[in-house]
């Protein structure tokens, strides 16, 4: 496997990788090891693990972390309402072990332990890791660093196959020393115009070249503004959705329009107020 078969790859699957996304990917899974994405809300970080399954034509499963996340929503939990069916009806019987209760046809696999014990490899992606708790890092320690799981009842489950993992985070809190040394690690950062303009063409083909060349021009100077939540990538192709579909073919003749569907693009009432019809106007004219 090469950088350019990386990139191809996710090319195939509509996602555009810069050079240092794809040689981060490319180690990862040369080198069997998690990968870590870091950046703002919006670009693209939770995409890259869909591309990525897709193109491996692997099974994704992901954990969405929250505050509260513990062992049982994410590893593995007892399926205690089989176990005491079990002893109800064994008791006829002289009695259920302990040994019995607590083996593999009671036991509830989470996303993680779902993971490692999958017969091909999968692409696990914990996303916004930095939404859970630090306590629940130390659960990750030892699947990051051995790929294996740790069941008191059952002893120690090593993975079959290595996952492909993926972490993404925000930057709503700092993370471990101890979960960054597990990883590689890349930085994705809003895109250039180059790059989103690659993006729109690989998503949205059908949006003609002056639409296109503005809807990323706009983009690009709305970020530069000050807002509360900044535009991403998945706002820019909706935006370019939304204008495509109302037949928009140019956005200094279409104020009305532009500015009906700003509820693709803003997601708070500040920004609303942030950006009237005469701040759009002078965006526009920008890249007119």
């Amino acid at each position: 496997m090469t950088l350019s078969d990386v990139q191809n790859g996710l090319a195939q699957q509509g996602y555009v990788a810069d050079d240092r996304l794809a040689m981060a990917l490319h180690l990862a899974q040369t080198l069997g090891r998690p990968l870590l994405l870091e950046g703002p809300a919006g670009v693209g970080k939770t995409e890259v693990a869909k591309a990525l399954a897709a193109w491996r034509d692997a099974r994704l499963i992901r954990l969405q972390c929250y505050e509260g996340l513990d062992a049982s929503h994410a590893i593995y939990e007892w399926n205690y309402q089989r176990q005491l069916l079990a002893i109800r009806a064994s008791e006829a019987r002289g009695g259920t072990s302990e040994a019995q209760l607590f083996s593999d046809d009671y036991l509830l696999k989470r996303p993680l332990l779902e993971a490692i014990s999958a017969d091909d490899p999968p692409v696990l992606l914990i996303d916004e890791i930095d939404r859970a708790d630090e306590e629940f890092e130390a659960y990750l320690l030892e699947i990051l660093s051995d790929f294996q799981i740790t069941i008191p009842e059952l002893g120690t489950i090593s993975a079959k196959t290595r996952p492909i993992v993926i972490l993404t985070a925000n930057g709503t809190r700092d993370l471990s020393d101890a979960l960054r040394r597990r990883c590689l690690y890349s930085f994705l950062n809003y895109p250039s115009g180059e790059t989103e303009m690659a993006i729109l063409r690989a998503q949205m083909p059908e949006v003609e070249g002056l639409l296109a060349r503005q809807i990323i021009g706009v983009v690009q100077n709305l970020r530069k503004e000050d807002l509360e939540k900044t535009p991403g990538i998945a706002e820019m192709l909706d935006w370019a959705a939304a204008l495509s579909g109302l037949g928009v073919n140019d956005l200094s003749q279409s104020h009305e329009a532009v500015q009906a569907t700003l509820v693709c693009l803003l997601k708070t009432a500040a920004d609303y107020d942030a950006v009237p019809p005469e701040v759009m106007d002078r965006l526009i004219g920008k890249v007119a």
